[in-house]
């Protein structure tokens, strides 16, 4: 675990050989970085000289959960998660996220080489994070989410990461995060110019089998 007073503490896997890559991967509402952990091996990269970051989150009172305090990115204000969003939170999980980022970078992994990843809110704060980020990132891979402050992402988007690539997958059977929300979301990347490898499977708001399949295919050709 990172214990840098600077960096919010994460679940660190390190290659056999000496990292070349990092996947910074946030977990989703009331989980924390521990829950994406076994997925590192059903990838089957250990070959790859790739970092897996998993961030914990900060604990906030979540007001959807009657402002019980948990692990969470941001504050969800409504059961339509589109509505009265917490811009504040998004965006001091950004900074947050960005922190992490440089401290890559730091440690010699160049932004090219650096994916973000993330699952339901971890996954919302990914694409918000990346792109905004001003330097060109590996790719941004995007699960059971949505595109969260989307009125200002036209404004917001840096030309550093106009073809970053985006992967989206997404559960034909989510009550959580419906799928209308992510196809508006990845419709709305593809109208600014963004190239989406979107993918649908049938299930609820978790990940399946074939999605890690098709999870690992992308990552290998991204940072293989």
């Amino acid at each position: 675990m990172s214990r840098d007073n600077a960096l919010l503490p994460a679940e660190i896997i390190e290659p056999q050989q000496p990292a070349s890559a990092s996947v910074i991967w946030l977990h989703g509402l009331g989980a924390d970085g521990r829950d994406f952990l076994p997925i590192v091996p059903e990838l089957g990269l250990d070959d790859l000289p790739i970092r897996f970051i998993f961030p914990h989150a900060p604990e906030r009172p979540v007001t959807v959960n009657m402002g019980y305090v948990m692990r969470a990115w941001y504050d969800i204000r409504s059961m339509d998660i589109s509505a009265a969003q917490d811009e504040q939170g998004t965006r001091e999980s950004e900074t947050q996220i960005v922190a992490w980022i440089a401290h890559q970078e730091a440690q010699g992994i160049p932004p090219e080489r650096i994916v973000l990843a993330g699952f339901s809110q971890g996954g919302a704060i990914v694409l918000h994070t990346g792109l905004r980020y001003p330097r060109r990132l590996g790719g941004i891979m995007a699960l059971s989410t949505y595109l969260p402050l989307a009125d200002a992402v036209d404004d917001e988007r840096h030309q550093a990461n106009l073809d970053v690539p985006v992967f989206m997958a997404h559960g034909n059977e989510d009550p959580i995060i419906p799928l209308n929300l992510a196809e508006r979301s990845r419709d709305q990347l593809e109208s600014l110019g963004h190239k989406v490898d979107w993918h649908c499977y049938p299930m609820p708001h978790s990940v399946n089998p074939q999605e890690v399949e098709d999870m690992a295919v992308w990552l290998r050709e991204k940072l293989g």
